[in-house]
């Protein structure tokens, strides 16, 4: 009934009434998602009215009226089929400022008509193949980017770029091409970057550092929205970016690196829009290269390094180890260098491990990216092994009981989802520098032997990357502890009792053979399959392991 006295106004009525009567429908329809399907033919026809109203020269007020009508019924799939063409997309074109390449922003009036429309545009894209074919017809990620162009320094048309970069987002989502256009022809890289330093106000105070004023208000919501929107289509534009050719396009990295780290130093207006706003910026970071990441970390300026040795010099000289832990919590420094953001990176993670859900979309970015930066810049990695295995002092419960970020990723070394526990044991591989003895230290045999089987390191060994010479950081209490404690488990037991001590020669024969027959009916009823280790530390069955044994023992004899 709705659809039908809309649609009476608007192909009779004037364009006060037609704006009433489309102000009360999107009033009533502004939350709905689901149509009934017997309206569906009047909603095509309403649509096709509302087009025509369009190109007649009608109030301002008039246009959003009937770009709101036309974003609620975009929502309908079905409804955007006979709508979607080539003309009606060139009249939303127009109407957001998309076809004109030299009018500046002045009208302010004006604005709500741009926004409406690219609203418009967003639904209709995402819903309709036939528009997003079009979208390449009409070359609409240019356009796009001209309008950012327009208004990337003005921040009071948040609201304009807040939909301008989400329609550039969904394009680049749904057309490849369009991915490798806005990387290179249309220079989407320096633009989508410089927009993030606008929506951040970022003043460098060096080539790759900002200012950061820890003291500062939040980022307003519309900010906010247009960050994460920009975060977004950067994702898009370099997800193919893991090598980087050019002297040029490693600059381009390490300042958009630069800004990321910037944008995890800052806070949004709530909790879930910074958890939102950091999220987005570690799948951002996850697309950089990795030679590119040491922009994370800085060196201390000189007025930070006065403040670090002012605020030791406050406490007590035989106060050591406090001294240690006001360096490191006020400013998280690490061998002179700033490491508040790899600091939120790991604040990050550990919020994502608290959740207790959706662990491969929300854990395994950061969880891959730390594991990545740890294994390519030497400080990053014993930074966030000081924070992550600390030397053990403790070992009387098992490494997975606890509360502290350790027990917490060594519970994930045995998660259901292999994605998931294969990169939190590689996480704290990399952090042992790929050494197994230092991993089953951290970790027990137990929880470590899914990633050795893997990596054919069963018999122990190191991993195929080089790092720099261990130091023994082995403290007293473990060093004490070390004799009596379970590898398999990691932690500390009691001597308990040999069961065997009390038993005559004969009954531990019969034990013997006993425990042989049933592993013989085991193996032959095929329910468990014995196996070994083969010369290059993979496990394999015994009876394969024993042959290469034998073939490499009879060739080392014809060698003598």
């Amino acid at each position: 009934m709705d659809e039908e006295r809309a649609l009476y106004i608007v192909r009779a009525g004037e364009a006060g009434a037609i704006e009433r009567v489309l102000r009360d429908y999107s009033d009533k329809h502004r939350a709905t998602f689901k149509f009934e399907s017997t309206d569906e033919d009047k909603r095509k026809k309403l649509c096709e009215g509302i087009f025509k109203v369009l190109v007649k020269d009608i109030p301002t007020t008039c246009q959003v009226s009937c770009l709101e009508v036309l974003r609620i019924l975009s929502r309908d799939k079905k409804v955007l089929v006979p709508v979607t063409t080539k003309e009606n997309m060139q009249i939303l074109l127009r109407l957001a400022k998309l076809n004109e390449s030299d009018d500046s922003l002045e009208k302010v009036s004006e604005f709500p008509v741009i926004v409406e429309s690219l609203k418009c545009l967003c639904n209709i894209v995402f819903n309709s193949q036939m528009a997003q074919q079009l979208s390449l017809e009409l070359n609409l990620a240019a356009k796009l980017c001209n309008l950012l162009r327009k208004c990337k320094d003005r921040k009071f048309i948040n609201d304009i770029k807040c939909f301008d970069l989400r329609l550039l987002f969904l394009l680049s989502l749904l057309h490849t091409d369009i991915r490798s256009q806005l990387r290179y022809e249309l220079q989407g890289l320096p633009l989508l970057t410089q927009i993030l330093e606008s929506a951040f106000s970022i003043k460098w105070t060096d080539e790759y550092e900002s200012a950061i004023d820890h003291n500062g208000p939040p980022l307003s919501p519309q900010e906010t929205d247009c960050a994460i929107e920009a975060l977004k289509a950067l994702f898009n534009v370099t997800v193919d970016s893991w090598k980087v050719h050019k002297e040029s396009d490693s600059h381009q990295f390490r300042v958009m690196a630069a800004v990321l780290r910037h944008c995890l130093l800052i806070v949004g207006p709530t909790e879930d829009k910074t958890e939102e706003l950091h999220s987005n910026a570690v799948n951002l970071l996850s697309n950089v290269p990795v030679s590119c990441l040491d922009v994370l970390i800085c060196p201390l300026t000189h007025e930070e390094t006065a403040q670090e040795a002012t605020t030791l010099d406050e406490l007590p000289s035989d106060k050591t180890a406090e001294k240690e832990t006001v360096l490191k919590n006020n400013t998280m420094v690490y061998n002179g260098m700033n490491m508040e953001a790899i600091h939120v990176l790991l604040s990050f993670m550990e919020k994502r491990i608290d959740k207790g859900s959706s662990y491969r979309e929300g854990l395994t970015p950061v969880l891959s990216l730390l594991t990545e930066c740890s294994r390519a810049h030497r400080n990053i990695r014993k930074f966030l092994k000081d924070q992550v295995l600390p030397p053990l002092r403790d070992v009387t419960n098992r490494p997975e009981v606890g509360s502290t970020v350790r027990n917490k990723l060594v519970r994930l070394m045995t998660h259901v989802d292999l994605g998931v526990k294969q990169i939190a044991a590689e996480f704290l591989f990399v952090l042992c520098k790929e050494r197994v003895d230092s991993l089953l230290k951290y970790t027990g045999y137990g929880n470590a032997a899914g990633l050795l089987a893997a990596r054919g390191l069963l018999a122990g060994g190191r991993g195929d990357n080089w790092y720099s010479e261990d130091e023994d950081t082995d403290t007293e209490e473990y060093k004490n502890a070390k004799p009596n404690i379970n590898l398999i488990t990691g932690h500390l037991e009691e001597p308990m009792p040999n069961p065997i001590d009390e038993m005559t020669e004969e009954q531990k024969e019969y034990e013997a053979m006993k425990l042989v027959n049933m592993l013989d009916k085991l193996s032959r009823e095929e329910l468990l399959k014995p196996m070994g280790l083969k010369p290059d530390g993979t496990i394999t069955p015994l009876e394969e392991a024993l042959n290469q044994y034998s073939v490499i023992e009879e060739t080392s004899s014809d060698t003598d």
